[in-house]
């Protein structure tokens, strides 16, 4: 480190208890809108830590905001806390082995994400108290990021309107600036109605909603040859209609995931695949019906929050690992093949280093995002307020995302020091942010920019409700 930052003991104090409430959140995943335990672990926190908290916000019951401080800049950081389906496994172990068959796990560190992101926001809330600066963190608790967009729900009830500036991170096995490169996408279901009948006694009687489904998906995929390349559209079958084959299937459903580099290309992408829906509908005498599910906006860049992230980085230097951490990180490593390791550097723009098992660098600006790029709910909100994202080192490289092996880790050393590692950069970027309004002014100049002759339309249309679970009767 070249010097310190005010923040960074501030974060060194807290640390101990956030990295508690990571792994108190890792023993109880949850999956999208059902997060009830971790929304009331960070409540919890943040009323101790002195915020004034808003829960249940834009009609999700496991979403919250949080705020300290007042007047003005007001800085927003965000944090996750949903985990994903099929991926239960031990903690601290190199081998396969579910705590719950076919059991949630936090495959994508949200566990960690949240709880570093809480970390950032109690240190510069409490560098701000000691201060007597004007200015407010306002801390956002996001459910459903695998898949539900939430953030896409909270921009549309405005909870951003007077936000200057947002940032976040996502645990990763590099450190670096995130490149502003994510695939806008929606997701939709496509629900068809047909006529059952006898299959052998009266087939020409029926109108199969399977073979509408089958039709569809097949004109989909001849489509795929015409759209733009960085596109992508996955599908799957929600349901067959029933499993006798002597039934002609009256209903069946299927739900697409379409994606594009630019919001207006994917909207454009998403009409298309409607129109082959209905064209299915008509070859097969069914009706169809679509339903939007969720979707999120690609990320908008930020060239003055990104060069100032960075500055951070470097600043504070790559994370310190201890031999412990290095020895597990080569157990987990030994499961892994040498195209995962070289695809985890791929994915930074990086040349592959296929003997270094944890990030010993800051990854320099610039590299391109690689390939693997994915999306999410952030990017909505990069498009009605600046927004800047970093990328943590919290597991092993090669370590894919969404796998056992990342949830193995998830309360590890290397976990922890990871995660306490992001929040130094973040809090003392929001410290910068309250006490530099030229940097401020840069980052709104350069939103602006970006959003010149570009129009916003929400992927979430205004009559989608979020997917919230069926209370149990």
């Amino acid at each position: 480190m070249t010097n310190t930052d005010a923040t960074w003991p501030l974060v060194e104090a807290a640390s101990p208890a956030l990295c508690a409430m990571a792994d108190r959140i890792w023993d109880r995943p949850e999956l999208n809108f059902a997060e009830t335990a971790a929304a009331q672990e960070h409540e919890a926190m943040l009323r101790a830590e002195g915020f004034r908290v808003d829960t249940g916000v834009a009609g999700m019951p496991t979403a919250l905001m949080a705020e300290a401080g007042a007047g003005g800049p007001v800085i927003a950081i965000l944090g996750e806390y949903d985990a994903l389906p099929g991926l239960s496994q031990a903690a601290g172990t190199a081998e396969r082995r579910p705590l719950v068959t076919g059991g949630a796990g936090h495959g994508c560190g949200h566990n960690l994400l949240g709880a570093g992101s809480l970390l950032a926001a109690i240190a510069a809330k409490n560098w701000l108290a000691a201060s007597g600066l004007s200015g407010r963190v306002r801390y956002y608790g996001c459910p459903a990021e695998e898949g539900g967009s939430a953030k896409g729900f909270m921009v549309r009830a405005g909870l951003f309107g007077d936000v200057d500036v947002a940032i976040c991170w996502h645990p990763a096995p590099l450190v670096a600036v995130n490149p502003p490169m994510s695939l806008a996408c929606q997701e939709v279901v496509f629900r068809f109605t047909g006529r059952a009948s006898h299959a052998a006694a009266a087939p020409e009687l029926g109108r199969s909603a399977l073979d509408a489904v089958e039709l569809m998906n097949v004109g989909v995929n001849y489509m795929r040859e015409h759209m733009p390349s960085s596109a992508r559209i996955h599908y799957a079958v929600t349901n067959t209609g029933g499993h006798a084959p002597n039934v002609v299937q009256a209903e069946a459903a299927v739900r697409y995931l379409v994606r594009a580099q630019q919001l207006d290309e994917m909207l454009e992408l998403v009409d298309r695949v409607r129109d082959i829906a209905r064209g299915a509908a008509l070859m097969t005498q069914t009706r169809v019906e679509h339903e939007v599910v969720s979707g999120d906006a690609n990320l908008l860049g930020n060239e003055a929050l990104e060069a100032a992230m960075q500055a951070e980085l470097e600043r504070l230097g790559p994370p310190v690992f201890d031999d412990a951490d290095r020895a597990f990180a080569e157990e987990i490593r030994a499961t892994l093949s040498p195209a995962d390791i070289r695809a985890a550097f791929k994915r930074f723009g990086m040349p592959p280093v296929m003997d270094l098992p944890l990030c010993d660098r800051i990854v320099p600006r610039g590299m391109g995002a690689g390939d693997g790029v994915g999306s999410t709910d952030v990017g909505t909100v990069s498009w009605v307020v600046p927004t800047v994202q970093m990328r943590g080192a919290t597991y092993a490289i090669g370590t894919p995302g969404h796998s056992w092996q990342l949830v193995a880790q998830g309360k590890s050393g290397i976990a922890h020091k990871g995660t306490e590692h992001a929040a130094k950069a973040m809090a003392a970027l929001m410290k910068r942010l309250l006490t530099d309004p030229a940097l401020v002014a840069a980052a709104k100049a350069d939103f602006a920019a970006e959003r010149d002759g570009r129009p916003f339309v929400n992927p979430i249309p205004d009559d989608v409700m979020p997917d919230l679970p069926v209370a149990a009767e």
